[in-house]
């Protein structure tokens, strides 16, 4: 196993590309001292307006920039943090060229050092620790919108917290299908734009968002 730190010039392929290729990749986070390094095994792509040859209407940023989705517009190598449902920090990778929104939202994944750490920020503990985005974000340490924008090719402290990305060159079978819970056709087979570790246990179970079923059967 060799790992390589994530640079710029690694992230500048569209969302999509992205996606399966972090897979197995480390983030590592160190949030008022405290360290925790988790292992990505789960991942959506989601593009902007314009990105790619397929409008994705299940992107924060398919209607153009905004004050929130601003960070996906930006260079790659940052993390795009935003609130889920009022309550979960979520995190995703930026990519692709600056000016073309893109950001690859981290589903789940396996907590390999700072288990402590992580345990204490979410009361959990085992393959649940990071198992969603909710509690991914939870467990890194990291929060909207202290963290939103944080660097993490150079590393740059922002509010406390730091930021990595590692590539790790182990090759792992990569699973893909709808993205979980994103509504209408946006979370139908029409975009399988999810991927997984292939029987990976920290990876979060599928559901439907709303609509998105009876879309997937008239697809059918």
């Amino acid at each position: 196993m060799t790992l390589i730190r994530a640079t710029r010039s690694d992230l500048e392929h569209l969302p999509l590309e992205i996606a399966p290729q972090l897979l197995g990749a480390q983030l590592r986070t160190t949030v008022d001292g405290a360290p925790v390094w988790l292992r990505i095994t789960e991942t959506e792509a989601y593009h902007g307006r314009g990105t790619g040859d397929v409008p994705d209407p299940g992107s924060h940023a398919r209607m153009g920039p905004t004050a929130r989705n601003a960070t996906m517009w930006g260079e790659p190598g940052h993390l795009y943090v935003y609130l889920s449902h009022g309550i979960h920090s979520c995190v995703n990778v930026v990519c692709g060229p600056e000016g073309t929104a893109g950001g690859v939202l981290l589903r789940a994944g396996e907590v390999i050092c700072g288990a402590d750490a992580a345990a204490s920020r979410s009361g959990r503990s085992g393959r649940d620790l990071a198992r969603g985005p909710g509690r991914l974000g939870q467990v890194m340490g990291l929060r909207y919108a202290l963290h939103d924008g944080i660097d993490f090719v150079d590393g740059t402290l922002l509010n406390g917290a730091a930021a990595q990305l590692w590539w790790d060159d182990e090759p792992v079978e990569v699973a893909s299908g709808p993205r979980v819970g994103v509504a209408g056709i946006a979370g139908t087979d029409a975009f399988p734009w999810r991927f997984w570790i292939a029987g990976d246990r920290t990876v979060s179970p599928f559901r439907w968002g709303r609509g998105a079923a009876d879309a997937q059967a008239m697809l059918n």
